[in-house]
C-alpha cells in the first residue's frame, strides 16, 4: 500500500464493513469505528490510570473496544472485520508485545493476542506515528506526496516515514523512531540511556520534568524551545532522506500552536542547505484528533491486503 491507497468501495461487502481502530497513547486509550473509506463514525475514550497493573489497563481498553464492537451492529448496522492498533513504542512487530511510554506496567505486554482473544477477529498493529503517517498520506496533508515524515510530539515522540511511496518498516517494525535522534549532544538523559535525544528534550514527559508543570501549561520560552528541537530533528531526517515535508501532530505540538511551528520552521531552515530541490517545510497534521484512529484503521487495511497477497 502506498500513501494514496483507496478502499475496495466497489466490493459490496466493503459497504457493510468496519475496522475497530485502537489508539494506545501514553495517557489515554481510544477505540473507534472506521469505514474502509477512512471515515471515523464512532469513538470512545478512557484515561490511563498510572497506578494500576497490566490487567486493569487491559480491562479498561477491553471495555471501550467491546462497546464499539456492539455499536457497530446495534447503531450502525455493520460488521467489524478486523482490529487495527496504533501504539506508542517501542513495540514488537504487529504489536505482538508493546511497551508504551508512560504505561510502566505494560512492559512487553502481549497486546495483539489479548485483543484477538477478546474479539475473535484478525488483529493488526503498528507504531502510532506510523499509523498517523498512513492516515495523513491517505486522507490528510500528505495526499499524493510520496516522500514525507509524520511526527507525533506528545507524551513521547515518534515518527513514520514514507520514501518513494512506501512506509518504512525496518528490521523490527520500529522504523521512524525519531525520538532518539540526538538533538543536544551531552543533554538530558533519555530513557533509552543516551543523552540529548529529541524525546528527552521535547516530549511532554521531558517538559514536565524540566519545568515542574504539565505541558498544557507552557511558557512562551518552552513552546519555542520545543519547536526548535523538533525542527532540528526534522532537519536531520530531511537531510538524510531527501524529504521536503514534515507533518507534526500530537497533543504537545498542536497545543503549542503557531509559536511551536514558527520556531520549528526557523530551525529547519537553519539546518537544511540544499543545492537542488525544494526547501523542506514543517506543518501540522490535517486530520487533527481523528488522525490516530483513522491511522489505526489504515494499519489494519494495509496489513490485511499484504496478507491477502502472500
Amino acid at each position: 500500500m502506498d500513501a494514496t491507497f483507496t478502499s475496495d468501495a466497489a466490493d459490496a461487502s466493503a459497504e457493510s464493513s468496519l475496522i475497530c481502530a485502537v489508539d494506545i497513547g501514553g495517557s489515554k486509550f481510544e477505540a473507534g469505528l472506521v469505514t474502509l473509506k477512512g471515515e471515523l463514525v464512532d469513538r470512545a475514550r478512557v484515561e490511563v490510570d498510572p497506578d494500576v497493573g497490566p490487567q486493569s489497563h487491559f480491562a479498561a481498553l477491553a471495555g471501550i473496544v467491546t462497546e464499539q464492537m456492539d455499536r457497530a451492529s446495534s447503531h450502525h448496522g455493520k460488521i467489524v472485520r478486523a482490529i487495527g492498533i496504533g501504539c506508542a513504542g517501542p513495540i514488537e512487530r504487529n504489536c505482538e508485545s508493546v511497551s508504551p511510554v508512560n504505561i510502566a506496567s505494560w512492559n512487553e505486554f502481549p497486546l495483539r493476542q489479548f485483543l484477538a482473544d477478546l474479539t475473535r477477529l484478525p488483529v493488526y498493529g503498528d507504531l502510532d506515528a506510523k499509523a498517523l503517517a498512513l492516515a495523513e498520506g491517505w486522507l490528510g496533508a500528505a495526499q499524493g506526496v510520496r516522500n514525507f515524515c509524520a511526527m507525533t510530539v506528545s507524551t513521547g515522540i515518534g515518527g513514520g516515514i514514507f520514501v518513494d511511496g512506501d512506509l518504512l518498516d525496518g528490521d523490527s517494525g520500529n522504523a521512524g523512531h525519531v525520538g532518539h535522534l540526538i538533538v543536544e549532544p551531552g543533554g538530558r538523559r533519555c530513557g533509552c540511556g543516551a543523552r540529548g535525544c529529541l524525546e528527552a528534550e521535547a516530549s511532554g514527559l521531558a517538559i514536565e520534568a524540566i519545568t515542574g508543570r504539565p505541558p498544557s501549561e507552557p511558557t512562551y520560552d518552552i513552546m519555542q524551545r520545543t519547536g526548535r528541537y523538533v525542527g532540528r530533528g526534522a532537519a536531520m531526517i530531511c537531510n538524510a532522506l531527501d524529504l521536503d515535508l514534515v507533518l507534526v501532530g500530537g497533543a504537545v505540538a498542536l497545543g503549542f500552536g503557531a509559536t511551536f511551528f514558527n520556531a520549528a520552521q526557523l530551525e529547519l531552515d537553519d539546518y537544511v542547505h540544499r543545492p537542488h530541490g525544494h526547501m523542506p517545510r514543517i506543518t501540522s497534521t490535517r486530520l487533527a484528533d481523528r488522525g490516530p484512529l483513522i491511522g489505526a484503521g489504515a494499519v489494519a487495511i494495509r496489513s490485511a491486503r499484504r496478507a491477502a497477497m502472500r
